[in-house]
């Protein structure tokens, strides 16, 4: 299993960035699909996270209205468009798949991606 997550890079405050989470060997549409970020000097956080067909989605309150997260079953991807973007949403972003629906819980995720980094700065 898989999961390689990108579309990381430098944006300024205000600015949008799209991740993606390319996965592989994982029967993705049997599983939840989350993104946690840890930032600089902090543990790692829940960011999102969606339903194993997208009918519900889960969001960290302090992204609600700025982040979407979405998935595409046919091309087993996992994404997440990132608007309005905040310094402190500067960390590596991190994909991962859980069989817990909704969990906000790192423990209940099975497989993890490597991270991009996100900083956001002028």
């Amino acid at each position: 299993v898989q999961l390689q997550a990108s579309g990381g890079g430098l944006v300024q405050p205000g600015g949008s960035l799209r991740l993606s989470c390319a996965t592989s060997g994982l029967a993705f549409n049997s599983y939840d699909m989350g993104w946690f970020r840890q930032a600089p000097g902090k543990e790692r956080e829940f960011v999102a996270a969606i339903s194993w067909n997208g009918g519900d989605t889960y969001y960290t309150d302090s992204v609600k209205g700025r982040f979407t997260i979405s998935r595409d079953n046919a091309k087993n991807t996992l994404y997440l468009q990132m608007n309005s973007l905040l310094p402190e949403d500067t960390a590596v972003y991190y994909c991962a798949s859980s069989l817990v629906q909704g969990s906000r819980i790192e423990s209940h995720y099975d497989y993890w991606g490597q991270g991009t980094l996100v900083t956001v700065s002028s």
